[in-house]
């Protein structure tokens, strides 16, 4: 079976290790030495595979903070799991290290940047730079999604954020303006493939980085909707009457597929290898799973083992018990060389349905043909069989949160939404019935969601409980989490550019202050 995994990835210690270790990222082991500059063919795979690390980060401990710690939970993915973690982004009350990863951490920024910085110094192949710019895309649009303003236009040789940050709206435009750049040139040259043992994601195929980039666009584009609806519409239109078009099938998904024996997922790492790992399944996507009777279960979670239940998530924003008692929910299904999907056929596809059925953008089909395309796709990327029926399905909804220790049990309702579309309901519902097929399709996409969510108020996963809320009052448990605070560090070491960076944000330094595009219902 394909199991695609589609990235989140934990570390190998407990907090205390992971906090300590967290220091040691002042080093960039994805940095290309000169004499490996001068090898045939190595510099130009060091450079792309390094960039690639940093989209969503390949090193264990900064995908546990950036992906089990951050986007899972707040997108109803994922809940920690280790009673030792006391300040966390789920209970609302994280400490500076937990935060400041994706701006902060070498991991990341620098990594990717002196990367690009060594393409650009070693080639002026306007292919290969193209390539270089729709990662540099990937890269910072999850941190701009994570903070608001960030450096983006003027950042410094190397990655140094000690600069003037762009509010989110000028990164976006900036963005998608050097989408537009790579898109033409990648286009002009689909058939002049560079060398495929140089391209850890798409073995060299251009036409492939073309289609991944008019996806980066439309996804940009649909985030953007409700805070500049012109610009939305205009990106969004052009993606769907481009040459090459965006991917449409999961032959062409974004894939990082570098694991193996000596270098393992480190997702798997921690879920398999370290005491039965600090993150599982969360009650949210298994609540939504098990009330749709989805065949997609077996893909991507393992059985509990509690009596009785043979998937059920462990809730998040909670007052966590004791490990061995979190461990006796679903863990992921992971093995050891899974690969990381950045982007998928699917997602494209229910971005197309949201435009259209919400938005009346014109994206050449029909909002119902996309979103049963999306859910085709979804369940064919995980090699799963039963979609033309589950589609038909009008009855099913999803399952209320029972406890099996009782002691976070939700007595509401998280929707009301069945599977089957239904072309008479509203705007709104159509919405909802998208966005969660979408949630669904993009597991362990924990950033992409928790922006989804924020965007959009879709899907409804679970509030923090009561006592889980540890945030004193300042994030509102329904509404959750729309930011995470910016480092500290920048407030000594970049104060003036700080300063101005919290004015674009237009609210305090947060989490409860929403970014330029989570307007909805502002």
């Amino acid at each position: 079976m394909r199991k695609y995994i589609t990235i989140l990835l934990v570390s190998t210690v407990t907090l205390f290790s992971c906090t300590r270790n967290f220091e040691q990222y002042n080093s960039n082991p994805y940095g290309v030495t000169n004499s490996e500059m001068l090898r045939d063919g190595y510099a130009l795979r060091a450079s792309i595979s390094g960039m690639a690390s940093a989209v969503i980060s390949t090193d264990v401990n900064t995908t546990q903070f950036t992906e089990c710690l951050q986007g899972g939970p707040m997108a109803g993915y994922l809940a920690d799991s280790n009673q030792g973690f006391k300040n966390t982004v789920s209970n609302y009350n994280p400490t500076d290290n937990w935060t400041n990863v994706l701006l902060a951490s070498s991991r990341v920024i620098p990594t990717f940047f002196a990367n690009y910085g060594d393409l650009k110094n070693m080639t002026d192949d306007p292919v290969i730079l193209s390539i270089a710019d729709v990662l540099k895309v990937a890269v910072m649009h999850r941190v701009a999604d994570t903070y608001g303003p960030i450096p983006y236009t003027q950042i410094g040789v190397g990655g140094k954020i000690q600069v003037p940050y762009d509010s989110q709206e000028e990164a976006y435009k900036a963005m998608l303006a050097d989408l537009d750049a790579a898109i033409e040139v990648l286009t002009a040259n689909r058939g002049n493939n560079i060398n495929a043992s140089s391209d850890v994601v798409y073995q060299g195929n251009v036409e492939k980085w073309a289609k991944f980039a008019n996806s980066l666009k439309l996804r940009l584009a649909m985030r953007m909707v409700y805070a500049d609806a012109a610009t939305a519409k205009k990106a969004a239109e052009e993606v769907a009457a481009s040459e090459v078009g965006a991917i449409s099938s999961n032959a062409e998904n974004a894939i990082y597929d570098n694991f193996n024996a000596s270098a393992k997922n480190p997702f798997y790492v921690v879920q398999v290898e370290y005491n039965g790992g600090d993150s599982m399944a969360a009650a949210d996507i298994i609540c939504y799973m098990n009330g749709y009777n989805d065949p997609r279960r077996s893909a991507y979670f393992q059985p509990s083992k509690f009596a009785g239940y043979e998937y059920v998530g462990l809730r998040h924003g909670i007052v966590m018990p004791a490990n061995d008692v979190m461990h006796q929910y679903s863990a992921i299904n992971i093995s050891m060389s899974s690969p990381f999907v950045w982007l998928n056929a699917a997602e494209v596809a229910f971005l197309k349905a949201e435009a259209v059925a919400v938005f009346g953008f014109d994206m050449g089909g029909s909002a119902k043909d996309f979103y049963e395309e999306g859910v085709r796709l979804s369940f064919d990327q995980w090699g799963v069989s039963g979609a033309d029926a589950y589609l038909q399905d009008a009855v099913s909804k999803p399952a209320s949160y029972i406890d099996p220790i009782g002691s976070n049990t939700y007595n509401g309702t998280l929707s009301t939404m069945t599977i089957a579309w239904d072309e008479s309901a509203s705007t709104e519902q159509k919405q909802e019935k998208i966005l969660i097929q979408k949630w669904i399709a993009n597991w362990l996409l924990g950033h992409e969601s928790w922006a989804d969510i924020r965007r959009t108020g879709y899907p409804h996963i679970l509030p923090a409980t009561e006592a889980g809320n540890m945030s004193n009052g300042l994030v509102d448990s329904e509404l959750g989490a729309r930011r995470l605070k910016y480092p500290s560090d920048e407030y000594v070491n970049n104060s003036t550019n700080m300063a101005a960076a919290v004015a674009l944000l237009k609210g305090p330094d947060e989490m409860a202050t929403r970014t330029w595009f989570d307007c909805k219902n502002k």
